[in-house]
């Protein structure tokens, strides 16, 4: 499954983004998603997973509250509302996809280009 992440851009704190992830190539909602976030110098973080179906969501403790994943699968896209932005949130966001809705980056097997955030405070 091919995945393309858009929606980024630059926001002040507090501020909202919504990014999302459009899929093709394969049965989308066969897969988990799972967002995660990256900066230089350090690993990429999870941050969000939804399950096939959209029937279970998950999130990174700092997040939590904050953001909300979603999926639509008539349309093959899933979507990451993030609000109440803080400027540890800027990185580089990516969406991927996999059997497994998990927090390790290992058992995702798609993954898309990414997407900057930057959070101006």
């Amino acid at each position: 499954v091919q995945l393309q992440a858009s929606g980024g851009g630059l926001v002040q704190a507090g501020g909202s983004l919504r990014l999302s992830c459009a899929a093709s190539g394969h049965t989308f909602s066969d897969y988990a998603i799972g967002w995660f976030r990256q900066v230089p110098g350090k690993v990429r973080e999870f941050v969000a997973t939804v399950t096939w179906i959209g029937a279970s969501t998950y999130y990174a403790d700092v997040v939590k509250g904050r953001f909300t994943i979603s999926r639509n699968d008539a349309k093959n896209t899933a979507y990451l509302q993030m609000n109440s932005f803080r400027p540890e949130d800027t990185a580089l966001y990516y969406c991927a996809a996999g059997r497994l809705a998990t927090v390790y980056l290992d058992e995702y097997n798609y993954w898309g280009q990414g997407t900057q955030v930057t959070v101006s405070s």
